[in-house]
């Protein structure tokens, strides 16, 4: 009988056999996927894109209308002191000729100019001087630097007075530039960072270089893979950052998962072709199960039907994917090719002093868990009832407060620390109400200057005003072949989608529009507070869908790779759990302000409303690879005659070192976007961090074995109705993989001897006798 091959065996010892062809195909694929990606061009989402509901409609009109994109900027010259300095219309006026002789500016308005001067405020001690920047907005940062220059010549020249600049070039210049600074600052740290620990827990230069090249070069072609699917399905800005530090993550994690295994081979005596036969049809296959859950998670983002979620999903499944591949194909070509020169050691001696172990024992040892892993591992499974009760309740502890959980948006405090420009937005948000967030109430018709029209609009700014909710400043702008109209209204309340402003954009669009401009044209309520609704509107209709979709099928994925109901079960509710516990860190540290000093930031008392979908799916998929890898070898164990206690022992403690490595990289990535500027990016990086931190230590070191030490061999139950399932094996193998027998001597009590440890003690290379155990699944070999 020919033996039969699961497909990652098959893909990793055809790349083993034709190693250089296996590489060649790699560089090929990531220099071509790089070079086209790079001649193409990413995509970038239009702004409409991003928005959702009536907002989307709103802003899909005003981009095809043709309205002049210009960048608006505004200067704030405001009284130092309660009362109104002798030369406050002089620094007007010197703030108009000062910007004016720049150059680069346009449609200049004071708050003395005879027709539709800019405004004052109500107390008298702030003035707006408003202009536009030349040119398009998108590339108006780069020409506004002279601009503010001139400006803080006039401040120089009037001391009683602040003056500043603020708008979207300004606001693009200097908060743009942080933010860059910021992601250039992780992108740089993430790989030294990620270099440094798997040097320090291997102590091998080609040990810690391989799965970087492998993980890098995944992500290079994935992002040139990107840049022609955006062109179908644009993408955010952020998704090339997302996508690093996600390939990073799993590029590793399924680098680590080969070559230890690959390793732990060799240790046994295994020739090379034989070691990476066995980590290909074992790791291999476990980086495919992990892979393809992973995936299933951040598809579950296109079911939001948002621009930025849908390209963040497009993005983190090619990145995956690609890394998915590269793990299974280029790397067993790379350790075929370098063989075990890969434990080249560059700090043996220092380490031997305080382990007194070698590097090859560390590399491949049987049971690599050390002292720590072995030490909790034996007292959770002599007490398996107390370690559920102490990790459950430790997890359910972290757990409580997100039922407490509230979303918001950051707004101007999203952007943390001294920025000059986010004072002058918030000053003038302060002394003009309703001015920085207004609500834009978009027309389309046939003609919007027909005297119907203009009528119903006059009568919209009367019934708008007189409902209390609506402030000034109004202005109505017509596209120049007149069938749209941008009526703007100031909102009440903060402007930062507060419950006085929402109720506030309720109004116009329940009551004072479909009343007035309703009636005679086709008009969306459109601005930053109608957005935010709309946004999370969709989001409250589409996270069940999101979340029913993402457990179905990773419970699917899961019950027909292990082929085990219980199995299935218990991991989408340890992740959950993980999840859960991740969300409770967040609410503790980010809304209610427990870690401000530490982190060096200012509680805004809620969590950005994006983040909590978006660590749902990022973090579930995550989980999967710790938990899909674990239980391999758990299974692997189990089905080669382990009884599940021991098979349990020896998972965790064969996966134990690769588990720890691979977390601690992930929770040191991720704890780099919590230094950054933004606070949506503090609480992305410190939730992913602490929920990785959390499903490796609690969930997979405690509450695994222990539950599935009571559970037994109810672990692997599996319905009658059910046994239709693919069986998917693992590489039939002529002797021992998991260490249930010896290399040449006896086996482990209840297996015969043998060269090899066969199960039936039978000379090496006979066929396995069948369990007669239920829910075994033996693979059957012919030498």
């Amino acid at each position: 009988m020919a033996r039969r091959r699961n497909m990652a065996a098959s893909i990793g010892g055809w790349s083993a056999r034709h190693r250089w062809a296996a590489l060649l195909i790699w560089v090929g694929f990531v220099v071509t996927a790089t070079l086209v990606g790079n001649a193409v061009g990413t995509q970038k989402m239009e702004p409409w894109e991003g928005d959702s509901g009536d907002s989307r409609k709103a802003a899909t009109v005003l981009a095809a209308a043709g309205f002049p994109d210009a960048a608006g900027e505004s200067v704030l010259i405001q009284a130092r002191g309660s009362a109104v300095p002798a030369d406050f219309r002089q620094a007007a006026g010197d703030v108009r000729e000062a910007v004016l002789a720049t150059g680069r500016v346009e449609n200049v308005r004071t708050p003395y100019d005879p027709e539709a001067p800019a405004p004052v405020s109500a107390d008298g001690r702030s003035a707006l001087v408003t202009f536009d920047m030349k040119g398009e907005r998108a590339t108006a940062k780069d020409r506004v630097k002279p601009v503010i220059d001139a400006v803080a010549q006039v401040q120089k020249a009037h001391p009683d007075l602040r003056i500043d600049q603020a708008g979207d070039a300004s606001s693009g210049l200097m908060i743009g530039d942080a933010l860059a600074g910021d992601m250039v600052r992780a992108e740089l740290l993430s790989i030294p960072l990620t270099f440094g620990i798997l040097l320090a827990a291997f102590g091998a230069l080609l040990a810690a270089v391989v799965p970087l090249v492998v993980a890098f070069t995944a992500y290079l072609g994935s992002v040139g893979l990107l840049a022609l699917t955006s062109q179908f399905l644009h993408v955010d800005s952020a998704t090339t950052n997302l996508m690093l530090l996600i390939g990073l993550a799993v590029g590793v994690d399924y680098s680590l998962f080969y070559i230890r295994r690959e390793r732990e081979e060799r240790a046994k005596g295994r020739g090379r072709e034989r070691a990476l036969e066995i980590a290909a049809a074992t790791s291999g296959r476990a980086v495919l199960i992990s892979g393809v859950t992973v995936i299933v998670a951040m598809a579950g983002m296109f079911l939001t039907g948002n621009g930025v979620f849908m390209g963040f999903a497009q993005g983190t499944i090619l990145v995956v994917l690609t890394a998915m591949i590269g793990s299974v194909t280029v790397l067993p070509a790379i350790l075929s090719l370098i063989g075990d020169k890969i434990e080249a050691r560059v700090v043996h001696g220092a380490v031997r002093k305080v382990t007194g172990r070698t590097w090859r024992r560390r590399l491949g040892g049987r049971e690599g868990g050390g002292r720590v892993w072995n030490a909790i591992l034996t007292g959770v499974l002599r007490r398996p009832v107390v370690s559920v009760l102490l990790a459950g309740a430790v997890l359910v502890g972290l757990s409580v407060p997100a039922f407490d959980l509230r979303t918001g948006e950051a707004g101007l405090a999203d952007l943390q620390g001294d920025y000059p420009v986010v004072d002058t937005l918030r000053r003038i948000g302060t002394a003009f109400p309703g001015g920085q967030a207004p609500a834009v109430v978009v027309l389309k018709a046939r003609d919007v200057t027909a005297p119907e029209v203009q009528r119903e609009i006059q009568r919209f700014k009367e019934r708008a005003f007189a409902t209390g909710e609506a402030v000034e400043p109004f202005g109505v702008n017509v596209n120049p072949d007149r069938t749209v109209a941008a009526v703007s209204v100031g909102l009440v309340g903060s402007g930062a989608s507060d419950e006085v402003s929402e109720h506030a954009v309720r109004t116009l669009r329940e009551r004072v529009v479909p009343e007035t401009v309703g009636r005679v044209a086709e008009a969306y309520v459109h601005g930053g507070v109608a957005s935010v609704m709309d946004f999370n509107a969709q989001l409250g209709r589409t996270v069940p869908l999101v979340f029913t979709f993402v457990l179905l099928l990773a419970f699917l994925l899961l019950l027909a790779s292990f082929r085990s109901l219980v199995a299935a079960v218990t991991a989408i509710v340890l992740n959950l759990l993980s999840v859960a516990a991740a969300y409770g860190v967040l609410v503790v540290v980010f809304q209610y302000g427990w870690g401000e000093d530490l982190l060096n930031f200012e509680s805004t008392g809620s969590i950005v409303s994006w983040l909590p979908l978006f660590l749902f799916v990022i973090l579930f998929g995550l989980s999967m690879d710790y938990h899909v890898f674990i239980l391999s070898r758990i299974r692997e164990a189990f089905d080669r005659g382990m009884p599940t206690e021991q098979a349990v022992t020896h998972g965790i403690r064969t996966t134990a070192g690769v588990v720890s490595s691979a977390a601690f990289i992930m929770v040191g990535v991720f704890a780099i976007f919590g230094t950054m500027s933004m606070l949506s990016f503090k609480e992305m990086g410190i939730g992913l961090a602490a929920a990785i931190l959390i499903d490796a230590t609690i969930v997979r070191a405690v509450l695994l074995p222990a539950t599935m030490k009571l559970l037994g061999d109810a672990n692997w139950y599996l319905p009658r109705w059910l046994n239709w399932l693919p069986v998917l094996e693992h590489e039939p193998e002529d002797g021992d993989t998991d260490g249930t027998g010896g290399t040449g001597g006896p086996g482990r009590p209840g297996q015969g001897g043998g060269s090899d440890g066969d199960r039936d003690g039978g000379p090496d290379g006979g066929p396995d006798e069948p369990d007669p155990r239920p829910g075994r699944h033996l693979p059957v070999t012919v030498g």
